[in-house]
């Protein structure tokens, strides 16, 4: 039998390269097509000839061309689903690598969660010279992060609610003309945070409560001096508006964040260690610096704290005043005013320039003739300060 090759055809060819002419009886050519009803395609002989040398040859066919299609999209579309589930393997993997710190102490006991302010009923068992020592002793340094690009801003904090702070000192990720800060010289925001915390550190000039903010943050200096009025600054606390991503529970940034000297103090230790609290993070895709922060914390033993009044009411509003009244307003419109907001509310955030000025006209200004708040403590505004 003379040797028949494969034709020259378009359609793409499929081998079964199993069945070999030197392990079978296989003769003639009209023998082989007994195969040709397993494989359902046109048989051809391709490579050697059939002789009784039984010399190896490879039984071949090939498809319909709606069958090769076919196929040819369901194999791709295999192939495609494959590598998204890989690929999305792949990429939890290098997530939890990212964000995984071996030796983080998870199971140390947390005494103080929620964290709420005295009640007037406490504070009137205390003295007045108890009182008096206690507004005296509670002084806040004020660390507000800035940028050029938002200059109205700073320049709104600048004019309103850091004038309420001890001590207020802007810093920058570079040199300003128009307004007084200290130049970081870094873009980067998570290693511009850490300088300005060293630097807040080494520059206390005795103060023990540190509050840390961006000026699109509008705070109640007042009120934060009273939730931390009879706390211990030589205790590690760690305080704002909590969150949570996975196992880690972090103060969010933008509704301002409350440290003590203690907290500080552990804080600025550990930024020495480039194992626990790298400068600069080694992960694909970094970090927020309100929870690279919280890491560093919780590696020196200092756990987030969510600041609420009496009634479980948030004290670090992550939302402007007109927004949580629109809420309360949609989701409970038979009690606005007791469901949108604490009286002794801290911060609010989300408002422009323009509604900062307003906010302070309604905080520090507008008082109705002859009322008598009955507050017990009154905190006086730092010395040389020209505050409302």
């Amino acid at each position: 039998m003379s040797r028949r090759f494969l034709p020259n055809r378009p359609f793409p060819e499929r081998k079964i390269s199993h069945i070999n002419f030197q392990n079978t009886p296989t003769r003639t050519w009209q023998d082989l097509k007994k195969y040709k009803g397993k494989i359902k395609g046109k048989l051809y002989l391709t490579g050697l000839p059939l002789s009784s040398e039984r010399k190896p040859g490879f039984l071949t066919y090939r498809l319909p061309p709606w069958k090769v299609l076919s196929s040819k999209m369901l194999s791709e579309g295999s192939s495609f689903l494959k590598g998204m589930v890989l690929g999305g393997i792949f990429c939890l993997v290098l997530s939890l690598l990212g964000t995984f710190r071996p030796g983080i102490p998870s199971q140390i006991e947390h005494l103080h969660h929620h964290l709420k302010p005295h009640s007037k009923e406490e504070l009137q068992k205390l003295s007045q010279t108890q009182m008096s020592e206690l507004t005296e002793q509670v002084r806040v340094y004020c660390i507000i992060m800035v940028t050029p690009k938002i200059l109205v801003h700073w320049a709104a904090a600048n004019d309103t609610w850091s004038k309420h702070c001890d001590k207020s000192v802007f810093y920058s990720s570079e040199s300003a003309k128009a307004l007084e800060a200290v130049d970081l010289q870094e873009q980067d925001e998570w290693v511009r945070l850490r300088k300005a915390i060293m630097h807040a550190f080494k520059n206390t000039g005795g103060l023990r409560w540190f509050f840390v903010a961006r000026p699109t943050t509008f705070a109640i200096i007042e009120n934060l001096k009273y939730l931390v009025l009879v706390k211990e600054p030589s205790e590690p606390f760690y305080i704002g508006h909590v969150q949570k991503s996975g196992e880690l529970e972090y103060v969010e940034y933008e509704s301002g964040i409350v440290l003590s000297y203690e907290a500080m103090r552990r804080l600025v230790e550990v930024f020495k260690d480039e194992g626990k609290c790298p400068e600069r993070s080694k992960a694909l895709w970094k970090l927020s610096e309100e929870k690279q922060l919280a890491t560093c914390l919780k590696y020196s033993g200092v756990f987030a704290e969510n600041g609420e009044d009496a009634q479980g009411r948030e004290l670090f509003n992550k939302k402007s005043v007109g927004s949580l009244i629109s809420d309360s307003m949609a989701q409970n419109p038979s009690d606005v005013v007791e469901t949108c907001c604490s009286d002794m509310a801290i911060t609010f955030t989300g408002m422009s320039p323009s509604q900062m000025q307003v906010m302070m006209f309604g905080v520090y200004r507008l008082r109705p003739y002859g009322h008598n708040f009955h507050d017990s403590l009154t905190f006086l505004p730092p010395k040389g300060s020209d505050n409302d």
